[in-house]
């Protein structure tokens, strides 16, 4: 019998304040240290994709979503092992205002403008706000001198 892939599933918040998206830099966890990236993590079991945006807006930024105000914009395929289903997802309207509720895991949060993101940045992140931009649904992403990336 073959095996079935199983793959991770992440959640990103692309937060707009107009043509502005919320970014934040991280910090001391050991993956992409002192890069740019979105507010982020993984769906728990037992957390639908949705829940897991919710908590983690309230446990990175302080934020309350309504989860009707969260629209998938995008789903990247990050080829690694486990690979990742990563999913984008947009939000224009929320409760309270951001503020960095983990000054452990992020040294800064500062508003970009989607047409003037900051070097470093995560670069599938990068990526994915750029097909955002151009209304592309879906993508897939390698790193570079992976084997899924040859």
């Amino acid at each position: 019998m073959k095996h079935r892939a199983q793959a991770i599933v992440a959640v990103h918040l692309i937060l707009r304040r107009g043509d502005d998206v919320l970014l934040g830099l991280r910090l001391n966890t050991g993956w992409s240290d002192g890069c740019w990236h979105l507010p982020a993590g993984h769906v728990e079991p037992g957390e639908t994709p949705l829940d897991a945006l919710v908590r983690e807006a309230a446990e990175e930024l302080g934020l309350a979503l309504d989860p009707a105000h969260a629209e998938l914009v995008h789903l990247l395929h990050y080829a690694e092992q486990p690979p990742r289903l990563n999913l984008f997802f947009e939000v224009r309207r929320w409760s309270g205002e951001p503020v960095n509720a983990e000054p452990g895991k992020c040294a800064d949060l500062h508003w970009f403008s989607l047409h003037k993101l900051p070097t470093p940045l995560v670069g599938y992140a990068g990526a994915a706000l750029a097909h955002r931009r151009r209304g592309v649904p879906y993508s897939e992403w390698a790193e570079a001198g992976s084997a899924a990336a040859r």
